[in-house]
């Protein structure tokens, strides 16, 4: 795990020994479970560091603020990026949403196991708990390593951006054809791109993109769509 604290170090981030071991036990559990559902493609000590560690750690590149700020981490999976930004910012306050049921499980005993406070992992729809009053519009940040195209995951996780918060996806290659395809889903939905950053992963020839989306008013109601439409019929 030094390795961990190293190339944290390069993205300015320094991690002290209770974070390290967090990030050791996550890494032992992730890997355990691993055997028995599929998680993760990587498990590779080395790469599950670089990939998924750090790469979530890469939230810092964007300059923004974290104390005190509310994330949603949308179709988190084994937990990219809001476990790793949870033991790293532990003044933020993490919700994880996915829609696999034995997923969100095995986030819960990470939690528990990490003793980690003011994160929750909930079992659920984009689309329907979107519509709730409690999480709707109610996020400084949205986060999401999702692979689905930037016109579809805008229309699931705008809606949970508070006014003046933003809409943070994680995206690899070159992803400027992506962002002009999805410039009206954007601004239908309230929202503004501010600024691409781009970096590479310290140490690796890994490129990877963090879009900051500034949300400048409500989204439409009728938004999100039911399951299955915003990627049949994506925003044009």
């Amino acid at each position: 795990m030094e390795r961990l604290r190293q190339k944290a170090e390069q993205m300015g981030l320094f991690l002290d020994d209770s974070q390290i071991a967090c990030f050791q036990k996550y890494y032992e559990m992730l890997v355990e479970k691993n055997k028995v559902m599929n998680l993760t493609a990587i498990t590779e000590k080395e790469e599950v560091i670089d990939k998924h560690f750090v790469d979530s750690l890469a939230f810092v590149k964007t300059g923004l603020e974290t104390s005190g700020k509310k994330l949603l981490d949308l179709g988190t999976g084994a937990g990219f990026p809001g476990i790793p930004l949870k033991i790293a910012f532990p003044e933020m306050k993490i919700l994880l949403l996915d829609s696999l049921n034995k997923r969100v499980r095995f986030l819960q005993e990470v939690i528990d196991a990490l003793g980690l406070e003011g994160i929750e992992a909930l079992h659920g729809r984009a689309e329907d708990f979107a519509k709730q009053k409690k999480y709707r519009e109610n996020f400084d940040y949205v986060v999401s390593r999702a692979v689905a195209n930037l016109s579809v995951l805008s229309e699931y996780c705008i809606p949970y951006v508070s006014a003046g918060g933003y809409f943070l996806p994680y995206k690899s290659g070159d992803v400027s054809q992506e962002i002009k395809e999805s410039e009206k889903a954007v601004k239908i939905l309230g929202g503004e791109m501010e600024d691409v950053v781009s970096f590479e992963i310290p140490g690796t020839d890994i490129h990877r993109t963090i879009l900051k989306i500034r949300k400048k008013k409500a989204a439409p109601k009728r938004f999100p769509r039911k399951a299955g439409l915003p990627s049949k019929e994506p925003i044009h």
